[in-house]
C-alpha cells in the first residue's frame, strides 16, 4: 500500500527525519521520497538516505500523492501557500505542525484541499510513537488508509472525527512524554535520596518505566488497573508507596497537567 505511493516530504528536521527513516525501515524505496529542505543538515541526511532533495516545489519531477508538511507551525504560513497549485482529488497533504488547524491549512491551501492533520510525538524517533489523525471529509479511503500505514511506520495510529479534541490528544500523548520524563526524573531522585549509586539510580527510573509500558503496551486484554493491582500485594511495599502518592493527590495532579495543556492549547489555537 505504501510501497507505491510518492512523497514528498517538506521539513527533515527531527519530526520530518524520524518518519522519513521509519518509512524506509518499512521498505518504502527511496526513490518514492522527494525532501525539501534548505539546511544542510538536511542535504546532508537525504544523500546518506538516496532520496532526491530539491530547492522548491516546481522542481518535482512527478506530482506527488501525498505531500507532508513537517514545518515549524511559526512559518507554515509560508510554505504551504507554495503548493497551492498541487491541490487535487489526488493529492494529500498531511500536517504534523501543532496547532494548525485544518481549516487554517485549507485556507494556505484551497477549500477542496484534501487533507489530514496529524499529532504524533517525540518517540516516534525511536519508532515508538503514538499519532492520531483526523482529515477533511473529501478524503478517499485509499488515502486514508495509506496515511495511516505511514504514520504507522513510527508507532501507533488512531483516527478521530472531531478536530476540537486535538488540543486534548496533544495534552496527552503529545505532551504526555515529558510527564513521563518527570516521572523518572523524581524516581532518580528519590534513588539516589535512598543512597543508591547515581548509575543505578538512573537505570532503575528508566528501565522501570520502559518495562511498565512494554508490558501495559503488549498485554492488550489488561488495563492498566488490572496491572497494578496485580503487582500491589496487601500490607506490602508497593500498596505502601501508591498510599503516599494517594496521599498527595497524584492522581488529581495528572488530570491538572492535562487540563492545563489542553486549555493552553485551546488559547495558542
Amino acid at each position: 500500500m505504501i510501497h507505491s505511493a510518492r512523497i514528498l516530504m517538506v521539513g527533515l528536521g527531527n519530526m520530518g527525519g524520524a518518519m522519513v527513516e521509519g518509512f524506509l525501515a518499512k521498505g518504502v524505496a527511496p526513490a518514492n521520497i522527494t525532501a525539501l529542505d534548505s539546511a544542510p543538515a538536511a542535504k546532508e541526511k537525504a544523500a546518506q538516505w538516496g532520496i532526491e532533495m530539491i530547492q522548491k516545489p516546481e522542481d518535482l519531477a512527478h506530482t506527488p500523492h501525498f505531500i507532508i508538511l513537517a514545518v515549524k507551525p511559526q512559518v507554515m504560513d509560508v510554505v504551504a501557500p507554495a503548493y497551492k497549485h498541487l491541490v487535487s482529488e489526488g493529492v494529500c497533504f498531511l500536517s504534523v505542525a501543532a496547532g494548525q488547524t485544518i481549516e487554517k491549512l485549507k485556507g494556505y491551501l484551497a477549500p477542496q484541499a484534501r487533507i489530514i492533520r496529524a499529532m504524533p510525538n517525540t518517540p516516534a524517533a525511536v519508532g515508538a510513537g503514538m499519532t492520531v489523525l483526523c482529515g477533511t471529509p473529501n478524503l478517499a479511503v485509499e488515502q486514508m488508509a495509506v496515511a495511516e500505514a505511514l504514520m504507522a511506520c513510527v508507532g501507533e495510529v488512531a483516527w478521530i472525527e472531531d478536530e476540537h479534541l486535538m488540543n486534548a490528544v496533544t495534552a496527552v500523548s503529545g505532551s504526555g512524554p515529558a510527564y513521563f520524563f518527570r516521572m523518572m526524573e523524581a524516581l532518580e531522585a528519590a534513588a539516589l535520596a535512598q543512597g543508591l549509586p547515581a548509575d543505578v539510580a538512573r537505570k532503575l527510573a528508566v528501565q522501570t518505566a520502559y518495562g511498565a509500558g512494554k508490558l501495559a503496551a503488549e498485554r492488550t486484554g489488561t488495563s492498566p488497573t488490572d496491572l497494578r493491582v496485580a503487582v500491589t500485594s496487601p500490607g506490602g511495599t508497593t500498596e505502601a508507596g501508591l498510599k503516599a502518592l494517594d496521599a498527595h493527590n497524584f492522581t488529581q495532579t495528572v488530570s491538572a497537567a492535562v487540563e492545563a495543556a489542553t486549555a493552553r492549547g485551546n488559547q495558542l489555537g
